[in-house]
C-alpha cells in the first residue's frame, strides 16, 4: 500500500449538525450523558463496597469522583470549552498536546469545545476525564466502573458460548487431518463468527444489555449477504503466504496481531477464532492488543483478558473448560500473550501512529497479519472522515501499513469505505441507519505491498 499523494479526502466527522446532519450532535446530547449517568449510578451503588474496605475515605472518594463526573457531564451538554488533564498519568501530557494543536487550527473561531470538535476526539476525550475522575480519588483509582455490564455480557452469552468451544474442541482433534478445503471453510466461520461477535457492543446501547444468546454459528448464512464488503479469502492468503520454509522441512506459519474491541461475548470469539489459528498451524503466535484503562463501557482491558480465561476455565461444562484450560496454556507457553499501549487511548487516528507512537508502529511491523476489531479501530484507521463511500480502503488508511491488516467491523458509526459505486445509495434507500445499525458489516483487507 502506498500513501496518496494529494491530501486526504473527507473532513473529520464534526459534532456541528451543520456538517454531518443531527447524528452526531444528538448522539453527545443523548449517549454521552447517559453513559456517565450510568457511571455515576455505578460509583453510588458501590458506596457501601468502597466503606467496607477503605472506611470513611472510600466515602469520600466516591462523592470526590461523583462531583468531578457531574462537573464533566454539564460541560458536555452545555458545549463548554474542552480542558487540559490534570491527573498527571503518562499520557496526561501527549492529551494535553492534542488539545494544544486543536486550539490553534480554531484560534480564529471559538476553540475547541464539546459541539465544535471531531466527534472522534470528544468521545475519547470524555472516556478519559471518566478515568481522570477516578484516578484523582485514591483508593478507589483502580475501579473498573463499567466492569458489571462486561461481566454481565459475558454470563447472559453462555449458551452461545458452550457451543463456540463445544465446536472449537470437536475441530482442534481433527485439524491436521482435514483436507485444506475443509479447513478454508472453518476459518470463514469462525471469522465471521469473530466479525459478528462486534455486534456486542456495550458503548453503542449505552450500557444496556447487548449479549449473545443463540450459537453464532448457525446464523452465518443468513448473515452473509449484510456483509458489504468481504475479504475473507485475502485474509487466507495473507496468512498462507507468511509461512516460511521450518528447520525440519515443515512451513512455520507467522504471528497474527489481534487488536480487541469488546469484552464479553465478543472476546470469546477472537479467543475462539485465536485458538483455531494456532491448532490448525496457521499461526505459531497471537498477540492481543487491549486498553490500558476501562474505556468505551465494554473494551477489553488486562484484567478482563484475564478474568475471561479464568471464567472459561472454571465453567461447569466440559468444553468450555477444556478451552479455557488451553489459553492458559498459550499464555503460559508465549504462544498468546497480552499487551496494552497508551495510543490505544488517545484519539490519534492511526496514521500518525509513526510519529505519535513508533515503538507500537514497529510491534506492528512485526506481524504477518493485524485484525482489527471493531468501530471505533476502524474509525481510526480511516480518520472518522466523512469519506464517499467509494474510496478505496488503502486511500483511506492514508499510509497507514506496518503489516497485512484487515478490519472486522459492524457498522455503528458514519463513516465507511470501500464500497462499489452506487452501493451506499441502495442502502441508504432501503435502510437510512444502515451505517450506525450494527446491521451491517464489513471484512476488509489491506496490504502495504498492495
Amino acid at each position: 500500500m502506498s500513501a496518496p499523494d494529494q491530501p486526504p479526502q473527507g473532513v473529520p466527522v464534526s459534532l456541528s449538525a451543520s456538517v454531518v446532519g443531527s447524528f452526531a450532535y444528538l448522539t453527545i446530547r443523548d449517549r454521552l450523558p447517559t453513559i456517565l449517568t450510568k457511571v455515576i449510578d455505578t460509583i453510588h451503588r458501590n458506596k457501601n463496597t468502597f466503606f467496607e474496605e477503605y472506611g470513611e475515605v472510600g466515602v469520600q472518594a466516591e462523592k470526590s469522583a461523583i462531583s468531578l463526573l457531574s462537573k464533566l457531564r454539564n460541560e458536555l451538554q452545555t458545549d463548554k470549552p474542552v480542558i487540559p488533564l490534570t491527573d498527571g498519568l503518562e499520557d496526561a501530557e501527549s492529551w494535553n498536546q492534542y488539545l494544544e494543536r486543536h486550539q490553534h487550527l480554531l484560534e480564529e473561531e471559538d476553540g475547541v469545545s464539546w459541539f465544535k470538535s471531531p466527534w472522534l476526539y470528544v468521545e475519547c476525550y470524555m472516556y478519559r476525564r471518566i478515568q481522570e475522575a477516578i484516578w484523582l480519588n485514591p483508593p478507589i483509582n483502580d475501579f473498573d466502573v463499567f466492569n458489571e455490564g462486561k461481566t454481565q455480557s459475558y454470563f447472559e452469552s453462555q449458551q452461545a458460548i458452550m457451543a463456540l468451544c463445544t465446536n472449537l474442541r470437536g475441530l482442534n482433534k481433527s485439524t491436521e487431518e482435514l483436507p485444506e478445503n475443509q479447513l478454508v471453510e472453518h476459518f470463514h466461520k469462525l471469522l465471521k463468527v469473530s466479525l459478528w461477535g462486534n455486534k456486542c457492543d456495550l458503548s453503542i446501547s449505552a450500557g444496556q444489555e447487548n449479549s449473545q444468546k443463540a450459537s453464532p454459528l448457525e446464523s452465518l448464512a443468513e448473515l452473509q449477504p449484510y456483509v458489504l464488503v468481504d475479504d475473507s479469502d485475502s485474509v487466507w492468503l495473507a496468512l498462507i503466504s507468511a509461512r516460511r520454509p521450518g528447520p525440519s522441512g515443515k512451513p512455520t506459519p507467522g504471528r497474527v496481531d489481534i487488536v480487541l474491541d469488546n469484552a464479553g461475548f465478543e472476546l470469546v470469539t477472537d479467543l475462539v477464532l485465536a485458538d483455531f489459528l494456532v491448532s490448525s498451524g496457521l499461526a505459531r503466535e497471537i498477540r492481543f492488543h487491549g486498553k490500558s484503562i476501562p474505556w468505551f463501557v465494554s473494551d477489553v482491558t488486562a484484567n478482563d483478558f484475564q478474568w475471561t480465561i479464568r471464567q472459561t476455565m472454571a465453567a461447569n461444562h466440559k468444553w468450555m473448560s477444556k478451552s479455557g484450560v488451553q489459553w492458559q496454556s498459550y499464555v503460559r507457553e508465549g504462544v498468546w500473550s497480552y499487551q496494552d499501549h497508551p495510543f490505544w487511548t488517545q484519539p490519534h487516528e492511526f496514521c500518525d501512529m509513526t510519529s505519535d507512537a513508533p515503538d507500537l508502529y514497529a510491534t506492528l511491523q512485526g506481524s504477518d497479519l493485524v485484525l482489527f476489531k471493531g468501530d471505533l479501530n476502524y474509525r481510526k484507521l480511516t480518520g472518522d472522515r466523512d469519506w464517499e463511500p467509494t474510496v478505496s480502503f488503502d486511500v483511506a488508511l492514508r499510509g497507514f501499513g506496518p503489516a497485512p491488516l484487515c478490519s472486522l467491523r459492524t457498522l455503528k458509526a458514519n463513516v465507511q469505505v470501500g464500497l462499489q459505486a452506487g452501493q451506499a445509495e441502495k442502502l441508504s434507500a432501503c435502510h437510512p441507519d444502515w451505517m450506525t445499525s450494527g446491521k451491517y458489516a464489513v471484512v476488509q483487507y489491506c496490504s502495504p505491498n498492495s
